[in-house]
């Protein structure tokens, strides 16, 4: 009988208001899972960003790139089940292709990324189970207005609405691992208990390996 491979990170994907940030604390807390999260508060770029984003999205892109690496070297070097607020993989599949199509990276700027991106992804594992949380731009938006960061009250419908064509592009073909898609539009398990325990099921099912 073979041996069913020991799962060591579980990350989760989607966009900006999601809730990747909560449901990564409720999982880290519930499974005894260590949570990494994204460095939002000390980021020296965001601010910046958002009130220009065609001065500062490079910048901005390889210090995320530089942040989740560091992550995922820890997370391989280590010895704790970790549960990782997003991944490598969204900055270059997502995120960068998204500023260079709507003229907020040059193609320039926008190669040198992608390359370097290339280059650090073999060296690299992906995560045994992604976690992609779908979301109309409603639900984003009303998310991100609840939360009430200062630095997001400048973020355009259009420029959701393009992130989430690109995630569902991504995930659509994904093959890297083992991938468990929820639907935020249906599914409230901040708030919801009922919610929240199909969350848990759902996931320990994958971990698990009951599927």
């Amino acid at each position: 009988m073979a041996r069913k491979k020991q799962i060591k990170h579980i990350a989760i994907a989607g966009n900006i208001g999601a809730g990747k940030t909560t449901l990564t604390k409720i999982l880290a807390k519930h499974f005894n899972w260590a949570p990494h999260f994204e460095d939002v508060e000390n980021n020296p770029y965001l601010n910046d960003f958002y009130n220009d984003m065609h001065r500062w999205s490079f910048n901005l892109q390889i210090y995320f790139l530089n942040s989740r690496l560091k992550q995922i070297v820890e997370i391989q070097k280590g010895n704790q089940v970790v549960i990782q607020d997003r991944t490598i993989y969204e900055d270059a599949y997502i995120f960068a292709p998204n500023l260079h199509e709507m003229g907020l990276m040059t193609k320039r700027d926008f190669d040198n990324y992608k390359n370097f991106f290339e280059t650090l992804k073999g060296m690299v594992n992906p995560p045994d189970l992604l976690i992609y949380l779908k979301a109309s731009v409603p639900t984003l938006v009303g998310q991100i207005q609840k939360r009430g960061r200062e630095y997001e009250e400048n973020i355009r419908l259009d420029y959701l609405k393009r992130l989430n064509e690109y995630y569902n592009n991504w995930l659509d073909k994904y093959e890297d691992g083992n991938l468990l898609v929820i639907d935020i539009d249906k599914i409230n398990y901040d708030d919801n208990k009922e919610d929240l325990a199909k969350v848990i099921n759902l996931i320990e099912a994958e971990v698990n390996g009951l599927f």
